[in-house]
Parts: structure tokens; C-alpha cells; sequence
């Protein structure tokens, strides 16, 4: 897109961290702003804030994700803009509750499935559309303590990259946003091994929607607020080993710090 001027957007996740800047920041750029979240006063206050309009509820599941879709496309007209940065971080491996392995699917993965499966022939039919997914450093590397993060932000930028290698031609652009530690409340809720991990190069969500905005001028698939990040996605695909034991010593390190 050239402009964003009058560009009809939605964000999910919006009532606060990332989504919360992302929506203020394609407001400032003109741009029209459906917000979603399952928070009504913290995504009705972010709505009031940019002037736009309040979604309330499950932005995962296939109604949830219809009734959004509808919703948008009623105070916008149409939708140019989809942000899927909803997303959710249990902690756990294969011991957690099979419940949060389906929920972190739901969430992480199947939201941006489900919303591309409705907006992809309107898209496809006026030759444009713009899908943003906030998909996380963890869907390019990992994140230790949650397994069910890990595999389900995988993938999501499998789906993202498959979107992009698929209909690129068509006119639909695609970009995955890929930060490390962003200073919001799931970063906070990680506790003493969160902040050891991320804690000192963590980033504001204005910095995250600074580095998409970039991104987007450069029409640039892969965002990485965190530049860091790409060296480490090269050494985990060309010195697996060397990768893994550096994270397995990172693990060792959680464990002391949690023990």
C-alpha cells in the first residue's frame, strides 16, 4: 500500500502491549482501526483512544473470528490491514493439560488460519490485501519453559510464510513480526526466568510497531525488531548442535535460577 490514509485495519490482541501500539500507530498514520481483544475496558479504552471501533471476544475460535471479520467489515467498509497478534504463552512441555495445547493452537495458529480463510477471496478479488502476523523470535528459534508456545509460533510462521509464497503474485502481502522480549504483561508473567532470558534487552511495544512500519516501507517479509535475532536464526540453521547446546546451557541456567 502507498498510503494508509483512510486504510481499513484490524488488530487483534489490541487492548494492550503490541496490539495496543500497533493500533496507535496505524491510527497516526490515518488509517481506520477496528480493535479487538476479550478484555472489554482495556480494548474499549485503546478503541476510544484512536477513535475507533471496540471488539469484544474470542478472536480464535471459528465464530469469534467470523463475527470479528463481519463486525469490520460493517464500521470499515472493508478490511486492507489484518494484524493476528493475538496470542497466548502457557508455560509447560508434553506434561501440559492437552486443554492448553488446544488453546495455544487455537490462538497462535488456527486465528490466523481462520481469518485468512475469510479474507483471502475478497483480497484475491480486488488484487490486495495485507496480513500481519505477530509471531514471536520463539517461531524462528524457541523459547524455553513453553513447549506449546514454541511449536504452535512455529507454526505460525509456517502459515505465514506459506500465505506469502502462495499469493505474493496475487497482490497480498505478508509479514511475521518476530521480537524477542517486549515489555508487556506476558513478558511479566514469565517471572525470575523471563527476565533473565529477555529481561535486558527487552523493548517497548512502540519499538515493535516502529520496526513493522519499516518493514512495511521496504516491503520486507520477516521483521525483526530485535536485529540480534537473525544472527541467531542463521546459527541455528547452519550450526544446529552448536545452537541447541547453547540453549540447553541456558535451560541449566533457569533451572539453578528456579531452584
Amino acid at each position: 500500500m502507498t498510503t494508509l490514509k483512510d486504510a481499513g485495519v484490524v488488530v487483534t490482541g489490541g487492548g494492550g502491549g503490541i496490539g495496543a501500539a500497533l493500533a496507535r500507530r496505524f491510527r497516526a498514520e490515518g488509517a481506520r482501526v477496528v480493535v479487538a481483544d476479550l478484555d472489554e475496558k482495556s480494548v474499549t479504552s485503546v478503541a476510544e483512544e484512536v477513535g475507533g471501533t471496540a471488539f469484544v471476544g474470542d478472536v480464535a475460535s471459528e465464530d469469534g473470528v467470523r463475527r470479528l471479520i463481519d463486525t469490520a467489515n460493517g464500521a470499515l467498509g472493508a478490511i486492507d490491514v489484518f494484524c493476528a497478534n493475538a496470542g497466548i504463552a502457557p508455560h509447560g512441555g508434553p506434561e501440559a493439560p492437552a486443554s492448553v495445547w488446544q488453546a495455544a493452537w487455537d490462538v497462535n495458529v488456527m486465528a490466523h488460519v481462520r481469518a485468512a480463510d475469510l479474507l483471502l477471496p475478497g483480497w484475491l478479488e480486488r488484487g490486495r490485501g495485507h496480513f500481519v502476523a505477530t509471531v514471536s523470535a520463539a517461531g524462528i528459534l524457541t523459547s524455553l519453559g513453553s513447549a506449546p508456545y514454541s511449536v504452535t509460533k512455529h507454526g505460525a510462521l509456517a502459515f505465514a510464510e506459506w500465505l506469502s509464497a502462495t499469493y505474493r503474485h496475487r497482490g497480498i502481502t505478508v509479514q511475521a513480526v518476530c521480537p524477542q522480549g517486549v515489555r508487556t504483561n506476558m513478558l511479566s508473567g514469565t517471572g525470575k526466568a523471563g527476565d533473565f532470558l529477555m529481561g535486558a534487552s527487552a523493548i517497548e511495544p512502540e519499538q515493535v510497531s516502529d520496526a513493522l512500519f519499516t518493514a512495511m516501507a521496504e516491503n520486507r517479509f520477516l521483521v525483526l525488531p530485535h536485529p540480534e535475532v537473525a544472527d541467531y536464526y542463521a546459527a541455528r540453521a547452519t550450526q544446529t548442535d552448536r545452537w541447541l547446546g547453547g540453549m540447553n546451557k541456558l535451560q541449566r541456567k533457569v533451572e539453578e535460577l528456579e531452584g
